[in-house]
Order: structure tokens, then sequence, then C-alpha cells
């Protein structure tokens, strides 16, 4: 799937994530995501690292630009695995058997399961120099195609409330709240006190 965004071909959304993007899609998912994942993965030198070592590029769809630059991605999550996966090993190679007993542990209260006929968001950002152009927007459609094409009923991702550009984005795409989950104590470990469950159909 190449889709170019139909303007002035500014960039194009395709399917996967080119080798040369590998490096700077982990830095940019760190940077978007690092208030959320700061304890779990931090400090930033190695959590960007991690995310290199184990993000999938089959589970991505990247917006590129029309001189090559990497602008964004969406991951998504299947049974078949994630955009950001990994096993004990991976943190183990990056952090150590001490730093990955720990933070396996942080990091597996995140986990979100993969329900049947359901395609699950796992993280969307777009570069500094590409906030404005439509790009967070198009790589949603593209999440959206991508699961009609797989002949899946719907999408689910999960918002936090610290995000709440995010949250408005979605909710003008047609997604809608199905729940809202508490972290309680759990809540200055990871920055966001609830998170919002939202589903569209496609």
């Amino acid at each position: 799937m190449t889709i170019s965004n139909g303007e002035s071909a500014k960039y194009v959304i395709e399917s996967g994530l080119r080798p040369e993007h590998r490096a700077q899609a982990a830095r940019g998912y760190w940077q978007a995501f690092s208030r959320k994942l700061r304890y779990p993965l931090g400090p930033e030198q190695k959590a960007i690292a991690f995310v290199e070592r184990v993000l999938q590029p089959d589970h991505a769809i990247s917006a590129v630009s029309s001189s090559g630059d990497f602008l964004g991605a969406a991951g998504f999550k299947t049974p078949n695995g994630s955009f950001i996966g990994g096993e004990f090993d991976d943190l183990r190679q990056v952090y150590g058997l001490f730093g990955a007993a720990w933070r396996g542990l942080l990091v597996s209260t995140l986990e979100r399961a993969c329900e049947n006929g359901t395609l699950l968001m796992d993280g969307i950002f777009v570069e500094p120099q590409a906030r404005g152009l439509g790009v967070g927007t198009a790589l949603l459609h593209a999440i959206m195609g991508h699961a009609a094409h797989s002949e899946l009923q719907r999408v689910r991702l999960d918002v936090i409330d610290t995000n709440p550009r995010a949250r408005a984005l979605y909710e003008r795409e047609g997604f809608v709240v199905q729940d809202v989950k508490k972290l309680g104590l759990a809540a200055p470990i990871f920055g966001f006190s609830t998170a919002t469950e939202m589903i569209k159909q496609v």
C-alpha cells in the first residue's frame, strides 16, 4: 500500500517501515511516549536502543516525504505480533538481568490483549516538522483501511488523560468511548491517571 496525500504529494503513506527509518522511528516513538514509559524503559539512550531492537516493521504504517524523509508512523497489534514487541531476553540484553526483571513487571501492566475481529492500535506519532500537515489523520485513515482489508470489524485504541489533543482527533474521526480504566496507585509511575478505550467500526 502506497497512498499519496493527494494535494501536492508532499508525503505518501506506506505499509511497513523502511530499514533506513528504523532508528528515527525508535526515537520518534520514545519522544511521543516517554512520559508514560520513562520508568519502565528509561533512561532515554537505553529506551531508544530497546525500541529499535524490538520494533516490527510489518506491524506499522509510515508516512514518508516526497524526498524520502520519515514523517511518522502508526503501529498496530495482532495475535501475530505488535509494532513494539520483544521478550524478556530483549529487556535483559539492554538493561541487564536485574533491570529487566522489574521493568518487565511494569511493562506487563500496560499490556492489552487482542480480541477477535479487532485491530489494536499500538501507538501513533508524527515528527515535529510534519505536524499540521494532516499526517496523523492520514495515518489513522490508513490504519482503518488496513483493518478493513484484513477483514476485521473494528479498530480499538487507548488514549490517556494527559493527551487531550489525540482524543479530540479520535473523536473527530468517529471513535467512541468503550471503557475507562484507572491506574490507581500506579498513576505516578506512568504519568497518567486514566486510559480511555475507544473503538470504531470499519
